[in-house]
Parts: structure tokens; sequence; C-alpha cells
């Protein structure tokens, strides 16, 4: 007998929900194949089987948040003998690995069109944070002392309630506070002013947004939020709250990149094995403007200005629940082809929920690419703890002047930026711009991609 236990997704994940059971018990499941679907505080993932065998028995309930290590359910392997406590963790991984977002949200996504990255992709992926559940933790064997081991759920809420940690008696596995134990120290009648509260910049709300309407007139319809639309809610109202957003635009002429892509997507393809996009094209333009800008490659914390080395850019993925923001790390080392197959293959594993928790955070900046749903002009949110979110709209032919006065039929697009005017100015944001544009219409990508 294999004893499946809750995996460990990520360096600061200490418990997770169970979503849902892909398999009854009494069913055979083969090892690889999805067993059940959990959610974290960063991310939603199908988590698989370790071993092959029956399912002879589930611990835990849909719905209930354990920690991490808790024994989940018994797989019988068939050979009378198996290993006590073998985790999924490790097969989660081998099928996870994926770049990760967090979400923007209010902005578009990477689209099923040739024109963005989604149509790599099947449909289907989760969104940034997800809500945990308020199940108690049942009761599992200690694995070591857990007090001082808070989720990212325990320290937003007890921020948010103004709750001392040191004062609340953790009622989980060797002495660790639970979302309970935070929600029974709060004083009576501060769930409204929470609701309203503002989350950490570094970790997503996982509350509820307020309720909206009075009920459900004849012939209408009512369904719960998912936990999946209450963590964008909160997410994009946090920032709407918290941050002096501000609004840059410029137009950019995308006509020889149109003709370069028309002439090179098929041999890219055949090379590469993915498709060729706009949106590799817009990536390695931004890097270089936040290169040259990295004030808007920066986060506030605090009182302070925090500047990374590198750029680790997020991608808006849409899927049919939501979307998230997967993050190409180190975004500022590749080249287009390198931005091409990272963007397809965090847009496909997204879709088919196999992004790990650490995957979807850690983004210095953000785009989002609504142009090919027909948009012209976005005006995205942006994705805390950024300051800025780029958004790429849809590629038109226009008449535009040229040089020498002439009128020419060109394609062009606008591409415009949402920024945190507590930490940039007007003459930064609309310089960054035009250097993403210059770059847009000036370089040679030609040469970037080896054609």
């Amino acid at each position: 007998m294999t004893s499946i236990q809750m995996p460990q997704l990520g360096e600061t994940i200490v418990e997770g929900t169970i979503l849902k059971w892909l398999k009854a018990e009494g069913e055979e499941v083969d090892r690889d194949e999805p067993l059940f679907e959990i959610s974290t505080d960063k991310v939603d993932t199908e988590v698989p089987s370790p071993v092959a065998g029956r399912l002879t028995k589930i611990v835990v309930a849909e719905g209930e948040t354990v920690p991490v290590g808790t024994e989940l359910a018994m797989i019988d392997s068939g050979n009378g003998e198996g290993p006590a406590d073998a985790s999924p963790s490790g097969a989660a991984a081998a099928s996870a690995e994926a770049p990760a977002q967090d979400a923007d949200a209010g902005a578009g996504t990477v689209a099923p069109d040739e024109t963005s990255d989604a149509s790599l992709a099947p449909a289907g992926a989760p969104p940034a944070p997800a809500g945990a559940s308020t199940s108690e933790a049942p009761s599992v064997p200690d694995r070591g002392p857990r007090s001082q081991i808070l989720s990212p759920l325990v320290r937003r809420l007890a921020q948010e309630h103004g709750i001392d940690l040191a004062t609340v008696s953790g009622t989980g596995t060797g002495g660790r506070i639970t979302k309970a134990d935070v929600m029974a120290a709060v004083p009576s009648g501060s769930g409204e002013r929470a609701a309203a509260s503002q989350p950490a910049p570094s970790a997503p709300a996982q509350v509820a947004p307020p309720s909206i309407g009075a009920g459900a007139a004849q012939g209408e319809t009512v369904e719960p939020l998912s936990h999946i639309r209450k963590a964008i809610a909160t997410h994009m109202l946090a920032s709407v709250n918290e941050t002096a957003r501000a609004w840059t635009m410029v137009e950019v002429d995308v006509d020889h990149l149109v003709k370069l892509r028309e002439r090179a997507k098929e041999g890219f393809l055949a090379t590469h094995g993915v498709k060729l996009t706009y949106l590799p094209f817009v990536v390695r333009a931004t890097v270089d403007a936040l290169k040259a800008f990295p004030a808007v490659n920066s986060r506030i914390d605090g009182e302070n200005v925090v500047t990374p080395r590198g750029v680790h850019m997020g991608i808006a993925v849409s899927y049919d629940a939501g979307l998230i923001v997967p993050v190409i790390k180190d975004a500022d080392a590749m080249n287009s082809v390198g931005i091409a197959r990272a963007i397809t293959d965090l847009a496909a594993r997204a879709r088919a929920h196999q992004l790990k928790p650490d995957e979807v955070q850690g983004s210095t900046f953000a785009i989002t690419n609504p142009g090919p749903y027909g948009s012209l002009v976005s005006v995205p949110i942006i994705n805390q703890p950024n300051v800025a979110i780029l958004a790429l709209d849809a590629i038109q032919k226009r008449p535009v002047v040229v040089e020498g006065d002439a009128i020419a039929v060109r394609s062009v697009v606008y591409v415009s930026m949402s920024w945190d005017h507590r930490l940039l100015d007007g003459e930064i944001a609309t310089r960054f711009l035009a250097r993403v544009k210059q770059n847009l219409e000036s370089w040679d990508f030609a040469e970037d991609l080896g054609i």
C-alpha cells in the first residue's frame, strides 16, 4: 500500500486545498496519471499519481485544506509492499514545470490566435492566487514543529485584522497557526473592514469580495463565485485601491514585423517546433527598455524601492476560469527564439493546470495581449507588486504619413502602459514607451531569429 500525501509545491507553500478527486475509491490509476486537483495560495494544479494501482481509500475530502505531508489517500500498487509515505510531489514537479505570472488581472491575455502565443496551447489553466478553504486541517502525524511556519494566507489575515500572531495559540499540527486560529482571534464586527482591506504586496488576498446584488429574479440563475474569481477580484481591487494608476500610449509602425512574420513563420515552426507570433518581439523590445529605465522594472516595498538585477517577465494567459500570469524568469538573458519557446511552454502548461506555485510569482514587469480579441486600446490594471504593465492591442492597417509627407497604408498597433505614479512620473513612462517603440520599429529581428 502506498500513502499519497499533500505535496510540497513551493518553498513558501505549507498547505493546500483539495479541489477535486479525479479518481474515485476503487478505480485504477496509472503512474503519472492525474489523481487530484489542489489549490494553494499561489496556483491551482493537477497532481499525478506517483504509482500505478487501485485507489483504495480517500482520506481528505474535496474542499478540505491540510498541511503539506498530510496523508490524502491510499493506493494498492498490487505488489504487497510499497513506501509508507510516497508523496506525489516528485511526479508533480516532473509534469508541472512551467514558467509562471501573478496575474495581472483586468488586462487582456495571451489569446488563441496567430497573433498571440496562446494559439500554441490548449484551453484551460489556473489563474493567479487561489483562495484557501475555511476547512480546518485534520489531525496528522507530527512531523516536527510547525509553530513558526506561517502560510501567506495566515500572515495576510493577521495583517488585515491587526492580529499579533505571537498572541495566537496554534491548533494545527505541532502548534502551527491556521486560518481558523486567526479568525477566532478577530474582534467581533471587524469582518466588513477586513473585506475592504488591502493585501500584502507579495501575496494576493484570498478573501471574497463584497457581495453584489440582492438575489435572483425569476428566470435568473445563481451560482457562487469560484475561489479563482474571488482571488482575482480581491487582487484587482487591491491594486486599484493602492496604486496611483496613470496611463500612456504610443502608436507603433510594425509593418516590417508583419512582413517578417509572414515570411518566416513556416520555417520557424519547422525549425523550432513553436509558432512565431508578435509577442516575442514585443518582449525583447520591452526587456531592452526595462534595462535602460530600471525604475520601471522595480517595486515599492514599504518606504523603499527595490530594483532587481534581472527582468522576470509576466505574461498574462487566459483560460476557461479566468487568467494567470506565469513568469519568464531572466527574460533579459534570452533572444526571440528562447522567449517564443518559453511563452509557448508556459501558456500550454498553464492551461493544462501544470504550473507550480513558484512559477506564478516573482515577476518584475508584465505584458498583456488583448489584441487578438479585437481590442484597439486597453487600460490594464497593474499586477502588483509591479509598478507597470504594458498592453499590446490589435495590429491594423491604417493610412499613415511616412517620410516625404506621403500617405501610405501600414500595419500599426497601439502599445500602452498603466503605471504607478507613486514611483514613476510621466517623463520616465513616456521615454520608456518611446524606447519600446523605437526598438520595434528599428530592430532587425530577422537576425535575432537567425534567418
